[in-house]
């Protein structure tokens, strides 16, 4: 019950009634017993004593073990780790030098969570990479990247960087409602202080002393304005820390909903006086929800893997499709996304914390003071103090030393401009048309080192009234981030713009001295601003000075997260009333000096430095980038110099002149009033305001002065800490616990300090400004006090649109709050600012991150700047440069993965590398409990930079896409952070029967999935049975009645015939080959002789010559004679396996059998007798043999099949006659008809066309050998044409060779007369499913040579049966289904339309020959299938082969093989099983006897499928993906090694491109097939081997790839 532990009689009245009352209701029957325990349970919770249950036992799991056999289950994590994520990344200009990110407690915490990884040691496989791969070149020739820290001096004192403070001294009477706020106490604050917990400072009791126990007073969960008490965590405190870290990682704690009853710290109240000493808060924080084996179970299930929405009773399904089959569902249920059915659902876990605080009051910003002399508008400022001030200092620029270099009075700065705005409106046109009138857009090109010039042009513009557009200087065509600058440019309708004379020369020009036109941008007219090109006005000219209205003032560039580039526009009263309220909130002063080391043409280096600085007659020192980097102290010693009292500055900064500083003397900040961090919106800053602080205070700076702000460009200031009063107490810090940041609610990180985040207040709203905060996604609903939301303003100094995108500025710039029940608060619309924060105690604002950097994974939210922290917090940091690392996400399979770029330094060593990229791995795991997705390391200087040195992240993102990062080491670890794919499919054990099955089908209106050719019909005339029963007979026949007819004609690479043969002729040759073979080889009939030739007409009188003899003809394909080594061995195999008496070759190759050559890879000195056919002597046999029954063997055809088995199996007389007659019906062959066939003919019906056929049919055969296309590639069309073909028969590897040969030649070929008009059949024979792409891709590129588009059929054929379909001369034309992947891999047959998702092509695969029937059966029942399954296609007809032929005669594989009974429906019949499967669909088209045709469908071979989760894959659809991954992936093929997918591909690209594909090829598997990929192997081309048919030999691959033979470039293990 939930009561125990509570004292009933303690608690409140109304909560003692409302149990009563439940009582009531419980004895009355009102409420179930379900209900009842669930409300009082409720109506408990916040009285109840909690005493920590000890961790579940299942929770403790050692991390992921190596790969291994077995699947690597994640390490353990809450259930809720991994959701979707959505990533919005910054695009960090600046010259991120990321030490900003050091924190020390968080480099501890890293340590400590990699402590904790290295007791079970993580024994990750190394990637190995061919040496060749990245010839680095020398050091010294490698500039290093900009913003790194490449100085060596700069690790060194990075480590003693770290000033450690002593402990804060707390009392212990500071308990507050704002616990969660560290109140750190002035001066002792490092950044390890800073970020300490509380549960450090709450000791002022040594530590072994256990800490007291609190009695916790009951109280009601809400109550007005009290303090609510918290009940202590009782936990012995003598745990280390180390320890604590364990813990963290291993027990995944549960807690009870009730657990987390303490009310939430109400961050909005005024903190009163705290009773009693400090305690340990409740965790209601930290939650890390079930462990794995809960989480797996707990998701739903369904009977047998199919989706969730199929949960109807199946005899009612049945029924309901009798009733209503439509014949295809319409096309719009398809593109509906499927994510649903596919994706497994987390559940969410119920531990998540929730935000519980009350709905968020608008904060407000004090008034705007109204000040009598504020001017009227920007420029009236500027007239006023070039009239009355004009020799006081505006600016002083530097030189690349550090030196001033000039300085630019308020009076010149006056002059130049009004100069400038008159030379615009009046001087660039001709007199009657002006270029420019006020409102046009100008773009203002200047470099980061000439503010004077840009300060000119700016008030030039404004004075003008046209509206500037700074813009960064284009450096070359390749710059990152150039065609969105010119999408900027467009929207904007920019046509002009401005530079100096010197930035003119710079830019890159085409040979004619032109500018260059950059990606994207529009026409550009450029004009120099220098003063010697100006025109001074008349006297009587003066710019028109308005008063500010809402007119567009300036545009200031933004890029977004996906790196478009838009400009924002700011009023002209937006402008000026940004600079009063930034007047007011800074305290400015007429006359003070300012150094400004920000970028002057945006944000606040704009702002404060130009507008600001104007309006109050201010001196701005400006420091650009360049001396920043080479000299890092310049701007200390600016402020020193000139007395500065404000400085503007990033962490960066703050972090390089604390880099640089050796204790100068000369260096006093005691200047200052104000040191404004432009960054310390970044959670990260707080370290280096610390870290700065601790260094600088000997040197006169004071704590108070520091003033971290938030800044967006659209929101403008949003807010700013102002100045501080000397000796006040320093501000708040926060401790927020990472785990409920990522959930977006800010809870105190009690329990364990490793994933805490500290976060300094940026300070308050700005004057005259509106706060709120709203959830990011979604409607803008109004936040509790302790969630976190997207920071809005209302204000009148904030941006006005986007300009040109009227749809955008919408959603960002008029945004109306609504609260909970969606009813908007009011008619202000507010402006979003893109930050991520809360609002503190004092009404003070915290920034937590940026919207831009959110990566949102399995529905937590990361800060991709948090990442890049822990990253750079794991030693040793020698692998990668500091500021030069990317964090985005990329979506994968309905969900964000994060993935992580860094350049790696050139002197880092594999080893290296690899070891800090798995401590990254572990270390973000620890802390942030999200899995990284792909982690890669790429050689210096070669990520996209931004102008000011840092990454710029969205290039980066996209070159990852694309696959041109070329990274040198790359980490994937799809293992861990996949988690949503779906549940493995459970096959059910087979209890139906198959007869049930068969009457299920019936029951549901599905037919039995069978089909057959026509009849063969009987032979009536007695003398043609005579003539066919036996082909030797037919050839004598033939040699007989018609001795001069022509049956075969052989062609060269010419086209010239070079050999023919008559009936009679052959007839002749064939009886010299019976002598010979009586004579000299003393042959026995019925022993088996090979014959070795290559394709031609000796090999067809060789065949005859066997027969002649009564020997059995094996026909095996000649070695090659430039790779014996490869190609003699399998000679040798068959000849032995088929215990050959005697070979039949030409003098040539017996040449070949007995060199010294073969004797390297064979035994020459065991051949059987070798008889060269060349030279017989004229001699005829002395009787033909004729075999006394047709069930005797003709001949063996041995071939490799894809799997990389030899099998030979035997052919009788009886099944040659009979197939020779099929072919004939099919085709139409008579004497006078003509072929063409370009195929290889050693076996299969490639064999029976080549030698059998013509002497069965009588018809023509023009043979062209496919060798002879390598030297000349249109012979076979040029044939076609030449000899007017109607049919021909080729095989798949030389319609590609003309596919990629000749598809960019058909001009050329229709000028030498090539037409194809003629062909009606070109038939591809093949034991495989149909290349459709390649035969597309052939009838398209022939059909201007005339070839028809319904000419190209395919064949299908199979061990046990040579020809099964052949595309005959009459029937319909072959069809194309597109069938839906998802079920076929559940071996269900769903037909889509084309272009569905998911969906794959498939064609028939030609008619089913005269005779032949086929019925689809289950492999594993044996029982019929209904023709929507996918089966095992097996078939009964003729001349299928009489069984193998084995060594070790295995007769029971080759009785399952060639007599099978069906286990029901049709047990007599026995069928042949043809190791495919494949469908059977009845169409739409009409057969020859008018009946509907059933077409046969191949969709691959049983024995290469690969099982994988339960379902059934085949390779070539898993290939046909990896292939369109990269435009470098030539070929590629996947199998299985453990339960590991494996794929490996051709590379046809540089070798640099090979790391480039491990994550495509990732992502595309997984996207398109749901599979996560094991291992990645990049070969060179031509590793894959190719059987002679031209079909991948993927067993061969895998033999290979395990006894490590492939050489390869690059081997990834995903992890």
């Amino acid at each position: 019950m939930a009561d125990r532990g509570v004292d009933l009689s303690a608690l409140p009245k109304e909560v003692r009634d409302q149990l009563a009352e439940l009582d009531l209701e419980l004895s009355e029957g009102d409420i179930t017993q379900k209900g009842y325990e669930k409300k009082r349970a409720k109506l408990l919770a916040p009285y109840i004593i909690h005493t920590p249950a000890p961790p579940p036992k299942n929770d403790v799991q050692p991390p992921p073990p190596p790969p291994s056999s077995s699947g690597h289950p994640p390490p353990p994590s809450s259930s809720s780790r991994y959701r979707e994520r959505r990533s919005r990344r910054t695009h960090r200009s600046g010259g991120t030098r990321d030490d900003r990110y050091r924190s020390d407690i968080h480099t501890e915490a890293v340590q400590a969570a990699l402590a904790k990884h290295k007791e079970e040691k993580m024994a990750l496989p190394m990637p190995t990479k061919r040496r060749s791969t990245y010839v680095q070149s020398p050091i010294e020739t490698r500039t290093p990247p900009d913003s790194s820290s490449g100085s060596e001096d700069e690790t060194s004192v990075r480590r003693q960087s770290s000033v450690v403070a002593p402990q804060p001294q707390v009392s212990p009477n500071l308990q507050s409602p704002e616990s969660w706020v560290n109140h750190s106490i002035q001066g002792s604050s490092t950044s390890s202080s800073a970020s300490s917990t509380l549960s450090q400072e709450a000791k002022p009791q040594p530590q072994s002393q256990p800490l007291p126990q609190y009695k916790p007073q009951y109280q009601p969960l809400y109550q007005p304005h009290h303090q609510p008490q918290y009940q202590p965590h009782h936990q012995p405190h003598e745990q280390t820390r180390t320890a604590a870290v364990t813990d963290m990682l291993a027990h995944s704690r549960i807690a009870a909903p009730s657990e987390n009853s303490a009310p939430p710290p109400d961050v909005t109240a005024v903190a009163p006086p705290a009773r009693g000493p400090r305690v340990d808060l409740p965790s209601n924080a930290v939650v890390r929800g079930m462990s794995r084996g809960q989480s797996r179970s707990s998701m739903m299930e369904t009977a047998d893997g199919v989706p969730v929405s199929s949960r109807v009773s199946t005899k009612i399904q049945q029924l309901l499709n009798t009733l209503k089959r439509p014949k295809r569902p319409p096309l719009s249920e398809f593109f509906t996304d499927d994510s649903e059915e596919i994706v497994e659902v987390p559940q969410p876990d119920p531990n998540t914390p929730k935000p519980e605080g009350r709905q968020i009051i608008p904060v407000k910003g004090e008034p705007l003071g109204v000040v009598s002399n504020w001017p009227p508008a920007l420029q009236a400022a500027l007239a006023r103090w070039g009239a009355t001030q004009g020799k006081s200092p505006a600016l002083t620029a530097l030189d690349i030393t550090g030196k001033p270099l000039y300085t630019l009075t308020y009076g010149k700065l006056w002059s130049r401009s009004v100069k400038l705005a008159y030379t615009l409106l009046n001087k660039l046109g001709t007199k009657n048309e002006q270029i420019l009138k006020p409102g046009d857009r100008v773009a203002l090109v200047y470099p980061n080192s000439d503010p004077g010039m840009f300060w000119v042009a700016f008030y030039g513009c404004l004075l003008a009234e046209v509206i500037p557009v700074p813009i960064e200087v284009p450096l070359s065509r390749k710059d990152a981030g150039i065609s969105q600058v010119g999408f900027l440019l467009g929207s904007c309708g920019v046509g002009l713009a401005l530079t100096s004379e010197i930035c003119l020369k710079g830019l890159p020009k085409t040979p004619t001295g032109e500018i260059l036109q950059f990606k994207g941008w529009p026409r550009m007219k450029w004009v120099i601003t220098d003063s010697k090109y100006l025109t001074k006005p008349s006297k009587d000219w003066q710019p028109h000075i308005p008063t500010a209205n809402t007119d567009p003032a300036y545009i200031e560039y933004k890029a977004n997260k996906e790196g478009t580039v838009v400009g924002v526009a700011v009023s002209k009263v937006a402008m000026l009333t940004h600079c009063q309220a930034l007047t007011q909130a800074c305290n400015y002063c007429e006359g003070e000096t300012l150094v400004n080391v920000l970028d002057f043409k945006k944000d606040m280096g704009l702002w404060h430095g130009v507008l600001t600085a104007v309006m109050n007659r201010i001196h701005t020192i400006s420091v650009p980038y360049a001396v920043m980097k080479a000299c890092p102290l310049s701007w200390v010693q600016r402020v020193h110099i000139h007395k500065a009292r404000v400085a503007l500055v990033k962490c960066r900064d703050l972090h390089w002149a604390m880099m640089a500083h050796r204790e100068q003397r000369d260096t006093s900040l005691a200047s200052l009033r104000m040191l404004i961090v432009a960054d310390g919106a970044n959670p990260w800053s707080v370290s280096s305001c610390d870290a700065f602080l601790s260094k600088f205070q000997s040197h006169g700076l004071k704590p108070e002065v520091i003033c971290p702000c938030a800044t967006s460009p659209e929101a403008m200031t949003v807010a700013i800490r102002r100045p501080g009063v000397p000796g006040a107490p320093l501000p708040a810090r926060a401790i927020l616990s990472m785990g409920g940041l990522s959930h977006g609610v800010i809870r105190v990180n009690t329990e364990d300090k490793n994933s805490a985040l500290t976060v300094q207040d940026v300070g308050h709203v700005m004057p005259g400004a509106l706060m709120c905060i709203v959830r990011p996604d979604g409607p803008p609903q109004l936040c509790k006090t302790d969630e976190i939301g997207e920071i809005i303003i209302n204000s009148r100094a904030g941006g006005t649109m986007y300009y040109g995108l009227p749809g955008l500025t919408k959603n960002t710039f008029e945004v109306i709050p609504v609260n909970a029940n969606g009813v908007p608060i009011g008619e202000i619309p507010f402006v979003r600012s893109g930050l991520l924060g809360f609002v503190g105690p004092g009404s003070l604002i915290f920034v937590v991150g940026k919207i831009e950097g959110l990566l949102m994974v399995s529905g937590r939210r990361h800060n991709a700047d948090d990442l890049v922290a822990t990253a750079l917090a794991v030693e040793p940091v020698k692998t990668v440069y500091r500021g030069r690392i990317a964090v985005f996400s990329v979506t994968v399979f309905y969900d964000e993965r994060v993935v992580i770029v860094a350049e790696q330094r050139p002197d880092a060593s594999e080893e290296d590398s690899f070891q800090w990229m798995s401590r990254v791995l572990q270390a973000i795991d620890s802390i942030h409990q999200v899995g990284l997705y792909c982690l890669a390391l790429v050689p210096a200087n070669t990520l996209p930079k931004t102008p000011l040195g840092g990454i710029h992240i969205s290039d980066t993102k996209q070159f990852f896409l694309d696959g041109s990062l070329h990274p040198c080491n790359i980490l994937m670890c799809p293992h861990t952070c996949v988690t949503n794919l779906p549940k493995p499919r459970q096959k059910q054990p087979v209890g139906v029967g198959p007869a049930s099955v068969m009457v299920g089908n019936l029951v549901a209106g599905k037919r039995i999935a069978q089909a057959a050719g026509r009849d063969l019909g009987l032979i009536e005339d007695q003398d043609l049975v005579r003539k066919h029963q036996y082909l030797t007979e037919a050839l004598q026949w033939r040699a007989q009645t018609d001795p001069d007819h022509v049956l075969y004609i052989l062609l060269n690479a010419k086209g010239v015939t070079v050999g023919t043969a008559t009936c009679v002729q052959l007839h002749k040759r064939a009886e010299k080959i019976a002598a010979a073979l009586t004579e000299k080889g003393s042959i026995n009939t019925g022993e088996n002789v090979v014959l070795l030739y290559p394709p031609g007409i000796d090999l067809i009188a060789a065949f005859y010559g066997c027969l002649y003899a009564g020997c059995v003809p094996v026909n095996v394909r000649p070695p090659h004679p430039q790779n014996l080594t490869a190609t003699l061995p399998t000679v040798r195999m068959i000849i032995d396996v088929s215990k050959a008496a005697c070979i039949l070759t030409t003098q040539n190759l017996m040449r070949t059998l007995r060199s010294k050559e073969a004797a390297a890879s064979v035994n020459v000195k065991t051949w059987p007798t070798i008889i060269d056919t060349d030279d017989l002597p004229r001699r005829r046999p002395p009787q033909i043999y004729k075999p006394p029954t047709a069930e005797m063997i003709a001949y063996l055809d041995f071939s490799v099949s894809t799997t990389g088995m030899l099998t030979g199996v035997k052919i009788s007389h009886a099944a040659v006659s009979a197939l020779c007659r099929s072919i004939k019906l099919q085709c139409e062959l008579y004497s006078s008809r003509q072929i063409a066939i370009c195929l290889d003919p050693y076996c299969g019906l490639g064999f029976v066309l080549w030698c059998l056929a013509s002497v069965y049919s009588g018809h023509q055969s023009i043979l062209i050998p496919p060798f002879e296309l390598e030297t000349s590639l249109s012979l076979w069309l040029s044939t076609l044409s030449q000899y007017r073909i109607r049919d021909t028969f080729c095989s798949y590897s030389v319609m590609e060779l003309c596919t990629k040969g000749l598809g960019t030649q058909t001009e050329l070929l229709k000028a030498r007369g090539v037409n194809l008009s003629c062909v009606r059949s070109c038939v591809v024979i093949a034991e495989e499913r149909p290349r459709l792409a390649l035969t597309h891709s052939f009838s398209k590129l022939f059909k201007d040579v005339g070839l028809s588009s319904r000419a190209v059929s395919t064949a299908f054929g199979s061990r046990v049966n040579l020809a099964i379909c052949l595309q005959g001369t009459t029937g319909p034309d072959p069809c194309t289904v597109y069938v839906d992947m998802k079920s076929l891999r559940h071996d269900r047959v769903r037909l889509v339309e084309r272009g569905a998702p998911q969906s794959l092509p498939l064609m028939e695969s030609g008619k089913i020959l005269p005779g032949v029937r086929v019925i689809i059966v289950n492999p594993e029942t044996r029982g019929p299938l209904g023709d929507s399954h996918l089966g095992e296609i097996w078939v009964n007809s003729p001349h299928s082969a009489s069984g193998y032929y084995t060594i070790y005669g295995e007769e029971s594989l080759q009785a399952d093989h060639f007599n099978t009974k069906l286990s029901f429906g049709d047990p007599h019949t026995l069928w042949a099983r043809t190791g495919y499967l494949g469908f059977v669909k009845r169409t739409e088209l009409l057969d020859a006897s008018g009946d509907r045709h059933d077409a046969l469908f191949v969709v691959g071979s049983l024995d290469e499928t690969l099982e994988l989760r339960g379902l059934r894959y085949h390779p070539i659809d898993i290939e046909t993906s990896v292939s369109r991954a990269h435009r470098s992936i030539a070929e590629s093929a996947v199998f299985t090694w453990t339960n590991l997918l494996v794929v490996v591909s051709e590379l046809c690209g540089s070798e640099q491109d090979a790391l480039d594909l491990v994550p495509l090829i990732t992502n595309v598997v997984l996207e398109e097939h749901h599979l996560i990929v094991g291992v990645v192997v990049i070969v060179d081309p031509g590793v894959i081997p190719i059987n002679s048919r031209g079909e991948k030999q993927r067993m061969h691959l895998r033999d290979s790839f395990l006894a490590d033979q492939l050489d390869p470039i690059y081997v990834a293990y995903n992890m």
